[in-house]
C-alpha cells in the first residue's frame, strides 16, 4: 500500500487529493491549518507536525491562496501594496519552502517517490503575455525557483525521486469562485484525479520540472 503525505488537505484541491488517494487504497496521512493547527508560515508549526514524519511515496503541498486577508490580486504594478505582496510570499512560497526543508526525510530515498507542490501557471515568467496580479505571480515564479532548487539537492541523495511544481488548472473551490468566469474550470474531485494521473508518470528523469494537470511541462 503506498503512504501519501497531503498538506493543506482541508482545502479543496488538498481534500480532493486525499479522498482520490484514499480511494486507491494509499494510506493518507492529512495535515491543514484548520484541522491540526499546521501553519506552514511558521518553522516552529512545520517543525512541530513533520519532524518524525515518513517516509512517504508521495508528499503533496496543497497549500496557498489567490487572496489573503481580503486583498485581491493587483489590476497593476501601481495597485501595488508591501504588505499583502509580504503575505503573498509567507504563503505561497516560504511556506513550501519550509516543507521542502523535511524532504530529506519525508521522502523514501531507496524508491520512486514523488514531491509535488501545487504552483500556477501565472507562475510562468516565460508565459506571462498579459501582465497583472504581481504579488501571487511573483509568489509562483519563487516558488518554482524553490521547487527547481530543492530538486537539485534531493537528486544527491534521493536517485528515485521527483520533486516538482505541478499547475492544477483553475479548479472549482473557494479559491477561485470569484474568478471562474474568465476561465474553464473543472471540479475538484476531476482536477485532484488529473494530477493523480501526472504523478504516477513521473520519475527521477523528470526531477525539477513544472507541469501541467495534463503533463505538459510549462515554461519557467
Amino acid at each position: 500500500m503506498s503512504s501519501v503525505l497531503i498538506i493543506g488537505a482541508s482545502g479543496g484541491i488538498g481534500s480532493a487529493l486525499a479522498d482520490g488517494f484514499a480511494a486507491r487504497g494509499a494510506q493518507v496521512d492529512r495535515l491543514s491549518r484548520s484541522g491540526d493547527g499546521f501553519d506552514v508560515t511558521d518553522a516552529g508549526s512545520v517543525a512541530q507536525h513533520l519532524s518524525g514524519r515518513g517516509p512517504y511515496e508521495r508528499v503533496i503541498v496543497a497549500t496557498g491562496a489567490l487572496e489573503i486577508s481580503g486583498a485581491a490580486p493587483e489590476k497593476t504594478i501601481k495597485g501595488l501594496d508591501p504588505h499583502a505582496m509580504a503575505d503573498q510570499f509567507a504563503l505561497n512560497a516560504i511556506g513550501p519552502a519550509l516543507v521542502l526543508s523535511y524532504a530529506h526525510a519525508l521522502l523514501y530515498r531507496d524508491r520512486r517517490c514523488v514531491f509535488a507542490v501545487l504552483s500556477a501557471r501565472v507562475g510562468s515568467i516565460g508565459d506571462n503575455r498579459i501582465g497583472g496580479w504581481i504579488s501571487y505571480r511573483s509568489a509562483k515564479a519563487a516558488v518554482n525557483q524553490i521547487v527547481r532548487t530543492a530538486a537539485v539537492e534531493l537528486a544527491r541523495t534521493h536517485k528515485g525521486a521527483a520533486v516538482v511544481a505541478l499547475h492544477p488548472g483553475t479548479v472549482e473551490t473557494p479559491f477561485t469562485e470569484k474568478y471562474l468566469a474568465r476561465h474553464p474550470s473543472v471540479p475538484a474531485a476531476e482536477a485532484a484525479q488529473n494530477l493523480i494521473g501526472v504523478m504516477d508518470g513521473l520519475g527521477p528523469a523528470q526531477t525539477g520540472g513544472f507541469f501541467d494537470y495534463s503533463g505538459a511541462e510549462l515554461a519557467w
